[in-house]
C-alpha cells in the first residue's frame, strides 16, 4: 500500500499526517509514539512498543468475587456496635 502525504509546517515544527486506514492496518491510535529511522534515503516510521499492559475484561474483574466477599465482612464488622469502645489502651 502507498499513500501519499505532504509535509506541512505547525507552529515551529514539520508534521506529515497519518491517514486513519493507516493507523487502522498499524493497530496504532492518534498518541502512539513512532520510532523515525533513515535507511538508503528512505524514512522508516516504526511503532515503539509501549511497556504498558493492557488487560482483558476478564483480568480487570479477576478477584472481585473475593473483594466483594471482604466488603461484605467490614460492612458486617462496622455494624457490630459491641466491636466499638472496647480498645485496649
Amino acid at each position: 500500500m502507498t499513500i501519499s502525504t505532504k509535509i506541512r509546517r505547525q507552529g515551529g515544527a514539520a508534521v506529515i499526517t497519518i491517514p486513519p486506514a493507516l493507523l487502522k492496518i498499524l493497530d496504532l491510535e492518534v498518541g502512539a509514539q513512532l520510532s523515525l529511522s533513515v535507511d538508503n534515503g528512505e524514512l522508516i516510521a516504526r511503532p515503539v512498543q509501549s511497556s504498558k499492559k493492557h488487560y482483558t475484561l476478564a483480568e480487570i474483574l479477576e478477584g472481585s468475587e473475593e473483594l466483594k466477599a471482604l466488603d461484605k465482612d467490614r460492612g458486617a464488622w462496622l455494624e457490630d456496635d459491641q466491636r466499638f469502645g472496647n480498645e485496649l489502651i
